[in-house]
Formats: structure tokens, C-alpha cells, sequence
């Protein structure tokens, strides 16, 4: 029988040393921090949730985020002084980016080197409304090129939600990892995609996590964040896999 005095466990407390893989933490350049001083409180924030390694993704979409890797990298830069000036020298960031998948990105996928997670591994999302038509010709383009994408929060995906999984079980098959917003487990996103992002982690379809933190109330709530026994237990492994395949 189901008790309502079921054990649950903060969720914080398995996240020390954790690489945060996807976040919004360079100054200026996207929907994230505004500006290095919330570049800074944000990661003053994560440091109190024991994380201190980042790779900062900004958003690289056409006409809305224009990024570049010299505007990241100016970013990243920028940030790295700030936080030699303020000697938190714990903090150890690097920058790749979050690219959505358009025929914007299947041009500059043929013009330049893309800025990956580590090795070949880039992040690359949809819009939210409709997966792109040319989908699976932008995967190939991307594994021709020796590239491995990881699809950010492919829970929150809603036109890919179904009993059988199937769409997901098709976009694994092509060889695309999965990236599990933490925050989708809470029902921060909505109650349809906790469940799915619940039902990915059962059927062992989550490689890695990341906290897609934009602003400090992500944080807020990701430290209140409390989960049960058999979360926690699904939720372990895809921890240590995403601290092992990315480390620096």
C-alpha cells in the first residue's frame, strides 16, 4: 500500500561534483543571464548545491540567438575574468552550445566546425511545437561528419509522446543520446512530461542530465528538489554517466 510517509530523498545531496552540461550561465547572449553579475550569482547558487564544473551552452538559433563561437568564446572570456578577479578559483567552466535543429543549423553544420560537449558530442534541441521536417537528414549530416548528438530535454517534446515510446525508440536507433532536464522530474515543465521523463529513465532511454538553468529560480527549486527510493535508484546511473563522459 502506498504510504504518503514513503521516504524520499533530496536530490541535491547525490549532486556533488556533478558537471552541469546544459545551462544558460554566459552573460549577455541569450534567455539566460542577463549580465555577469547573474552570471556570477548563479554560479555562486550551483556551488551551493556542491556543483562547480560547467560547460555553458548558449543557444545558437538563426535569427532570435545569432550566436558565434567568437561571441561565445568573448562571453566566456569575459566570465573567466570576473571569476579570477573574485579568486573562485574552484570553478572550472568551459563553453560548447545548444543548437536548434533548423535549416539554419543544417547550413552552418556545412560551413564550420560545431562547438560540442566534449569530442564530437553536440547538443542540439527542436522547437517545441513540431519536430523539423528534414530531421532525419540533419541527423545524418551530423553522424556523417562524425558528430554524436545529444537531444536536450527530449521529455519536454510533446508531439513525441506516446504509450509505445515509439518516436523516441526510432530517434535512439539513429543514434542520438538523451539529455533529462533535472527539473522535468518535479513536474516543473507539467505533469505530461514528468511522466514521460519518469517513463525514459525506466526504460533506460536517459544517457545524461543536465539542469537547462537559466535563472536563479531553476536553482531554487532544484535545491528543494525530493524524489523516492526507485527515482533515486533510476536517477544514479545516468548521474555517474554524465560525470564520467564528461569529465575535465
Amino acid at each position: 500500500m502506498f504510504s504518503f510517509f514513503s521516504k524520499k530523498y533530496f536530490l541535491k545531496d547525490q549532486l556533488e561534483d556533478f558537471i552541469d552540461i546544459h545551462n544558460h550561465i554566459l552573460p549577455g547572449i541569450d534567455d539566460g543571464a542577463a549580465n555577469l553579475q547573474a552570471s556570477i550569482e548563479l554560479i555562486e547558487g550551483f556551488n551551493r548545491l556542491g556543483i562547480n564544473k560547467f560547460i555553458a551552452t548558449p543557444h545558437i538559433m538563426n535569427d532570435y540567438y545569432p550566436n558565434s563561437p567568437e561571441s561565445i568564446g568573448n562571453a566566456l572570456r569575459i566570465l573567466r575574468e570576473e571569476l579570477n578577479v573574485q579568486r573562485k578559483k574552484n570553478i572550472q567552466i568551459k563553453a560548447a552550445a545548444e543548437y536548434m535543429m533548423d535549416q539554419a543549423f543544417l547550413e552552418l553544420m556545412m560551413k564550420e566546425d560545431l562547438l560540442t560537449l566534449t569530442d564530437n558530442k553536440v547538443l542540439v534541441e527542436m522547437s517545441y511545437f513540431q519536430a523539423p521536417i528534414n530531421l532525419n537528414e540533419i541527423l545524418f549530416q551530423l553522424q556523417t561528419r562524425r558528430y554524436l548528438p545529444v537531444l536536450a530535454h527530449p521529455e519536454r517534446y510533446a508531439f513525441f509522446h506516446s504509450k509505445s515510446l515509439n518516436k523516441y525508440k526510432a530517434l535512439k536507433n539513429r543514434g542520438c543520446s538523451f539529455q533529462l532536464n533535472i527539473l522535468s522530474l518535479v513536474g516543473h515543465y507539467g505533469k505530461n512530461i514528468q511522466e514521460i521523463a519518469l517513463r525514459l529513465l525506466e526504460e533506460e532511454m536517459i544517457d545524461f542530465l543536465g539542469t537547462d538553468t537559466h535563472q536563479m529560480r531553476h536553482l531554487e527549486k532544484l535545491s528543494s528538489i525530493k524524489i523516492s527510493k526507485k527515482q533515486l535508484q533510476l536517477i544514479l546511473p545516468v548521474i555517474d554517466k554524465t560525470k564520467e563522459s564528461f569529465r575535465f
